[in-house]
């Protein structure tokens, strides 16, 4: 059975963002989380990332159709 939630530590891996800013778009309110645990641990549902990823996709449609610039890929150090 494929897990359900993921940590913010995940998180910041599969996006390729730091920590800080994957606690900042739960913050936000940008990606739905809750905390769990005696701790307060916060926990992602992969389904709400996965929206998340598809909403960030279409307003980059968005921006790329209106004409916006968009900032040059990353490049590989020596690359």
């Amino acid at each position: 059975m494929p897990r359900r939630f993921i940590p913010l530590s995940e998180v910041s891996e599969i996006l390729g963002i730091s920590s800080a800013q994957a606690y900042a778009l739960v913050r936000s309110g940008d990606l739905p989380a809750i905390k769990v645990g005696g701790r307060g641990q916060w926990r992602v549902e992969v389904d709400e990332l996965e929206a998340y990823i598809q909403r960030m996709y279409a307003q980059t449609r968005d921006l790329v159709a209106g004409g916006e610039e968009v900032d040059a890929p990353e490049r590989a150090p020596g690359g």
